[in-house]
């Protein structure tokens, strides 16, 4: 008899609650035959999340020693942490304590094929985007792969469309980028800031972690490229912008752009200028709400400057994007023959256009 595929999630913030959600909405889709996730702490105020999960399907596992406290809230664990870990073919981490939850857990289980870490947990392993450097991998290697922040995938989504050719090879002479962030995510209430509040360059080569995990991204693809990314937070929830100025080894026409982005899939045009009007298309086109496009460029701010310099800016979906990498990479431990008729179900929130 065939193994179970069964996919785990642990925690339920930001990637997590949606990421639980898709996988119990599309469980049939996905070629799943159970969803679990773990929640570590029992919350009176997240009970109603916990049970919509649940009624969706997914199952709840916890640990053993609040086991009754999480009853006490009206819950009904399925499974102990331990368990559910175990019995995972696929296990996908949605909290900041990636690297740590590696090194006391996921290393000493034998039965989960592969582990996913999400945007914040470097070194974790591999670094992956859906359509960026699915070449790179590799089944007899790469049991750890690290989902690449909203803000990566956005800058790789620009580095692909302009500087890569069909080939392959590499076209870009410098990039830089400035991640305009939106405070915190819709659903917190901490961490917003009364101003716009700059970033360190904690990095001497590339700035901030956005530009050093693109090109880790893209080595993996044999590329080194010279990358540079500064960041700064603004009072607004509604959406990170990237602004981005790419610089080519040969000229080109901002007509050749325009097809350039039209031709890669995983990436959306737009003639709005607003994040507040982006977000209002997610909000009523999108995957409750998303959009799980890498990036979604704003045609009218884009120009070339010398003839090979592309400077622009692009809104990124910032929980839509690694929720559609962390599905595509789960269907490659679980059906590598089948990973697009798969991801069929979710490419109506893939948009050509917004």
């Amino acid at each position: 008899m065939a193994k179970s595929m069964i996919a785990h999630v642990v925690g339920t913030g930001t990637i997590g609650e949606p990421l639980i959600g898709m996988l119990a909405d599309n469980r049939e889709a996905f070629g799943l035959d159970e969803v679990t996730f773990h929640k570590r702490t029992p919350m009176l105020a997240e009970r109603g999340k916990v049970e919509d999960l649940v009624r969706r399907g997914a199952m709840l596992a916890v640990d053993d020693d609040r086991r009754l406290e999480f009853q006490a809230l009206g819950h009904s664990p399925k499974y102990e942490k331990w368990e559910a870990l175990e019995r995972a073919s696929v296990v996908i981490d949605c909290t900041p304590a990636g690297n740590q939850n590696k090194a006391d857990y996921y290393e000493s289980l034998s039965g989960p094929r592969g582990f996913l870490a999400q945007g914040s947990a470097f070194g974790f392993g591999k670094m992956y985007a859906r359509g960026i450097n699915d070449a790179s991998l590799d089944r007899s290697e790469d049991r750890y792969l690290h989902i690449v922040s909203c803000n990566t995938h956005n800058i790789s989504a620009m580095i692909q469309s302009l500087a890569i050719d069909t080939d392959g090879s590499s076209r870009l002479d410098n990039g830089e980028f400035l991640c305009i962030r939106r405070a915190n995510d819709i659903s917190q209430d901490r961490k917003f800031v009364a101003s716009p509040t700059v970033d360190s360059h904690k990095d001497g080569r590339f700035g901030t972690h956005h530009a050093r995990d693109a090109h880790d991204l893209f080595a993996t693809l044999g590329h080194s490229l010279r990358l540079h990314s500064s960041a700064i937070k603004l009072n607004t929830q509604y959406m990170h912008t990237l602004h981005f100025s790419i610089t080519l080894d040969h000229e080109i026409t901002l007509e050749e752009v325009l097809d350039r982005f039209h031709s890669n899939t995983r990436v959306a045009v737009t003639y709005r200028s607003s994040a507040n009007q982006v977000f209002s298309f997610g909000r009523d086109h999108g995957y409750y709400g998303r959009i799980l496009s890498h990036a979604v460029v704003a045609v009218p701010s884009l120009t070339v400057r010398d003839g090979v310099q592309v400077v622009g800016f692009a809104f990124t979906p910032q929980d839509g994007n690694p929720l559609l990498s962390t599905v595509a990479a789960m269907l490659w431990y679980l059906h590598p023959d089948e990973i697009e008729q798969r991801l069929d179900v979710l490419r109506p929130f893939l948009f050509r256009e917004v």
